[in-house]
């Protein structure tokens, strides 16, 4: 188990920074602090964290470019802060590796139960060379649940883990339609409150990785006025 934090925050604002650790703390957290967009990276290379909350406006370089970087060596979760309402910053944001975003200003409570939320999610298997009886083939579409694998045509996907956990609960009941709701209650957990066409975002990037048309899917269809289940072959 790593030794490092749990919990990076990562904020210029350094009173705000220390009542996030606060609160983790509180909470039973161990969390570790990171000021600028450099100090940040370093700290999640070298600490490995669960999680990272990270603000995008740094010193240094900003948030978006810290998330690019730790998608390179490391599949925590990220929740990223953005001090507007600004869909720039959060589909960027998302589209690169984030797991969710939260606008400032925020309540410690929505922050909080967006945490705890996540840590209850599985982490992916260290572990992806042993043979696993968990797999999932839709047509040309392998899911192995255990290793957190995915092929499509017999060629390997690099998932993030929230298009992973999205793909493995849509398989887990292929015939089934899905709501927003249903997917955020399960992925993100049943505390997450937030706006919940994140899930379109995170559908959106699934697509493209599996090179599927949302007009004439082979994969992941859109349910009109619910949500989204598979395509049965």
């Amino acid at each position: 188990m790593s030794q490092g934090p749990e919990v990076l925050v990562v904020d210029d604002e350094i009173d705000l920074a220390e009542v996030v650790a606060g609160y983790l703390q509180a909470e039973g957290f161990s969390a570790a602090l990171a000021h600028t967009g450099p100090d940040a990276v370093e700290a999640a290379r070298t600490g490995q964290p669960r999680l990272v909350v990270l603000d995008v406006m740094l010193p240094g370089f900003d948030g978006i470019e810290v998330c690019r970087r730790i998608r390179t060596f490391s599949d925590c979760y990220i929740i990223m802060l953005t001090a507007r309402d600004d869909e720039v910053d959060k589909v960027l944001g998302l589209s690169i590796g984030a797991d969710d975003y939260l606008v400032k200003p925020f309540s410690p409570r929505e922050l909080m139960a967006r945490i705890k939320a996540m840590l209850r999610r599985p982490r992916a298997m260290a572990d992806h060379s042993v043979a696993s009886s968990t797999q999932r083939t839709l047509g040309d579409l392998v899911v192995d649940t255990e290793a957190r694998r995915v092929w499509r045509a017999g060629d390997e996907l690099t998932l993030t883990r929230t298009e992973f956990d999205l793909l493995e609960a849509l398989t887990d009941s292929p015939r089934r339609a899905f709501s927003r709701r249903q997917l955020i209650d399960r992925i993100w957990g049943p505390d997450w409150f937030g706006d919940e066409h994140v899930v379109d975002v995170h559908i959106g990037h699934l697509r493209r990785k599996l090179a599927d048309d949302a007009n004439s899917p082979r994969y992941i269809r859109t349910v009109r006025g619910i949500g989204y289940g598979m395509v049965l072959t």
